[in-house]
């Protein structure tokens, strides 16, 4: 998937004013309609160009393009980087003018999930606030533990010149134990204001579980990839590991191979019941970088003279 470079499809500098934007998607508008349109690429044009003015005149999706898209450049392989989208606080904005559009994968990468939740929120018009929604990462810590966090959101706001600036806000949230990605923390009365004495709306944080250099999570379940010596694999032993909620003594059991999982029940995510955390093996060979690392291997060798590991390999 390419790299997408909305401004330059609308003849615009990324500093343009909302109000510039809107005047450029216009004039390319009427220029590329392929009902008065000469121009041979005019259905393609005009749908780039609708693309474009959809992404960039609301506030809430140029600031999150403008923001992911710093470090890219027109027809570069683009992939959202993991939690490009962490903090950004959005209320679904006003409805598209081109409802029936067939957006790019492009745009569906970026938007696709936030724009279909937004449109569903539009239906109902009412004096009090609008319903707000951001994804917040949180440690693997603080969903085994739970506890009271400082987060910071980012909201778009247009200044009085017309450009789109970044606020930043702090709230205290409180974090469940065992919350998991996916899951939904509500906060009520911080979305959008009301009218008159109407009430604010609610803020409805969904929560991502940040990546871990050591383990990963799979709905309740918590996997560790544990080294082991060749030693401890085929005579069996017991070693520490670390697990989120701290570490434990793990029995290896004799004549173990690369690739099993060894259960840990009860050590994953806290709930109802409590997921459970696995350890995987993997077999780590010491390296033969002395001579007598060397005479060990070539007594191992003829110790297992016999063994065939390629045996599976024979047709």
């Amino acid at each position: 998937m390419e790299y997408k470079d909305y401004y330059a499809m609308l003849g615009v500098e990324p500093t343009a004013t909302q109000d510039e934007i809107k005047r450029a998607y216009r004039k390319l508008a009427r220029k590329y309609h392929p009902d008065v349109s000469k121009e041979p690429d005019a259905e393609a044009r005009f749908k780039d160009v609708a693309e474009a003015y959809v992404a960039l005149k609301d506030e809430e999706k140029r600031a999150a393009y403008d923001d992911v898209g710093a470090r890219y450049k027109s027809g570069r392989e683009f992939t959202p980087p993991p939690g490009w989208d962490s903090g950004f606080e959005y209320s679904g904005g006003e409805a598209d003018l081109e409802q029936d559009l067939d957006r790019s994968d492009f745009f569906e990468s970026l938007f696709g999930a936030r724009h279909a939740q937004s449109r569903g929120a539009r239906g109902a018009a009412r004096m009090a606030g609008g319903d707000h929604h951001a994804k917040v990462q949180i440690d693997l810590q603080d969903a085994y533990r739970g506890g009271r966090r400082t987060i910071t959101l980012r909201t778009p706001q247009a200044d009085a010149s017309g450009h789109v600036r970044l606020q930043e806000r702090q709230l205290e949230v409180n974090i469940p134990r065992g919350i998991r990605t996916g899951q939904h923390l509500r906060l009520a009365g911080q979305g959008g204001p009301g009218l008159g004495d109407a009430p604010a709306g609610d803020l409805y944080l969904e929560i991502e579980i940040a990546p871990h250099p050591l383990f990963r999570v799979v709905d309740r379940d918590v996997y560790l990839d544990l080294p082991v010596a060749p030693w401890e694999a085929a005579l069996g032993a017991s070693v520490g590991i670390p697990t989120p909620d701290g570490s434990v003594q793990l029995s290896v059991p004799p004549g173990s191979s690369a690739g099993r999982k060894l259960r840990l029940k009860g050590k994953g995510l806290p709930s109802t019941p409590p997921g459970d955390l696995y350890a995987v093996l993997s077999i780590v060979l010491p390296p033969a970088d002395t001579e007598k690392a060397n005479d060990a291997y070539r007594e191992m060798a003829k110790t297992f003279s016999g063994f065939a590991p390629r045996r599976s390999l024979e047709a």
